[in-house]
């Protein structure tokens, strides 16, 4: 039995795609050869996504409530837009519902592209009970240039308090809390 030394194989890969996302994530790297390779050789792989973003902050972190970056809100019998610019924004509050008999007490956030408005979270009371509810939520929500999200309650007993803020733009690039870092 001979033993012969494996031989790497290095192959072309066409794929504008990936040749799009290399430009995008590794802006430095532009203009540098024409064609993604790819090879049967084990290599090692240190994740620099992160650093070639922009950013080296941890989610939880770059989507902290900030003092200079939230904006609060407190919905009670009406609706109120909390957003209308495109990018990516962070919700977080608290429903409060005190129901009376008769009547659907609810509370929702809702987004609408200008001509349709969806609920994409709601909290309601059952008729004919008399008790009190609370609910939570913390929501990442996706807007695009014409669409809105905004808070909704349809009577007095509804309350919804909370905040937002932006965390990313648009183009998905990651807006951090103001004032980071110092």
């Amino acid at each position: 039995m001979t033993n012969r030394p494996s031989v790497p194989e290095i192959i072309t890969v066409n794929s504008e795609a990936l040749q799009t996302q290399i430009r995008d994530l590794l802006p430095s790297q532009n203009g540098f050869g024409s064609e993604l390779q790819a090879s049967n050789v084990i290599t090692p792989i240190i994740d620099l996504t992160a650093a070639a973003e922009g950013t080296t902050t941890p989610i939880g972190m770059q989507q902290a409530l900030a003092f200079g970056s939230q904006t609060a809100f407190v919905t009670a019998n009406t609706t109120d837009v909390l957003a209308n610019s495109p990018g990516f924004y962070r919700i977080v509050g608290t429903l409060a519902l005190r129901s009376s008999v008769g009547a659907n007490i609810s509370g929702e956030i809702s987004m609408s592209d200008g001509s349709t408005t969806k609920a994409v979270w709601k909290g309601q009371t059952p008729i004919n009970t008399d008790f009190g509810y609370m609910f939570s939520y913390d929501l990442i929500v996706f807007l695009r240039a014409g669409d809105s999200v905004s808070t909704i309650s349809n009577n007095a007993y509804a309350r919804m308090c909370g905040s937002i803020r932006q965390v990313a733009d648009g183009s998905g690039a990651l807006v951090d809390p103001t004032g980071y870092p110092l």
